[in-house]
């Protein structure tokens, strides 16, 4: 009986550890996307080169909400002060810095497991092409880490943003 109960474990231990990734697994679903994430990076891809989308340091949140809902923000962090104090009162270039350096969104989202991918419906965006839009994203996440993939960015090529979940 003994070599029977030894067999099944050592087969056991065979199998799960032939078959099975190493590491953590990595997750996918709505219930593992819920909740509010910090940017850590987020990059453009094109013809082959990669460049900070929103500068060396950008500043970010995404939070995904149980009920379906999300907001998501981008904004370089070297994005100068509007000498007036006022944003309605901020020159050209300073308007045009605060705008490219920035984009937000915002809207409804669903998560298919079977292709990993997030998609959202984008209710209203700093972008406006984008209001009204249906986005997907490429969706990976790995314990507290999020990487979001989009194929067609807001510029020109693809936008990868890794973020991290807050604590």
């Amino acid at each position: 009986m003994n070599r029977i109960i030894s067999a099944v474990v050592t087969a056991s231990a065979l199998i799960f550890g032939v078959f099975l990734p190493r590491g953590e697994a990595v997750a996918q679903t709505a219930k593992d996307l819920v909740g509010t994430w910090t940017l850590v990076s987020i990059t453009r891809e094109q013809d082959g080169k990669k460049t900070d989308f929103f500068g060396p340091n950008p500043q970010g949140q995404a939070i995904f909400e149980p009920n379906g809902r999300f907001s998501i923000m981008f904004i370089r962090s070297d994005v100068p002060k509007f000498a007036s104090n006022n944003r309605e009162a901020g020159t050209p270039e300073e308007n045009k810095a605060a705008t490219q350096g920035s984009l937000a969104y915002f809207g409804t989202y669903s998560v298919s497991e079977a292709d990993h991918t997030l998609n959202s419906h984008l209710e209203g965006s700093t972008f406006p092409n984008w209001r009204g839009a249906d986005q997907k994203r490429v969706l990976k996440i790995s314990g507290d880490e999020l990487t979001l993939i989009n194929p067609r960015s807001s510029a020109t090529g693809s936008a990868t943003s890794v973020w991290k979940r807050a604590k």
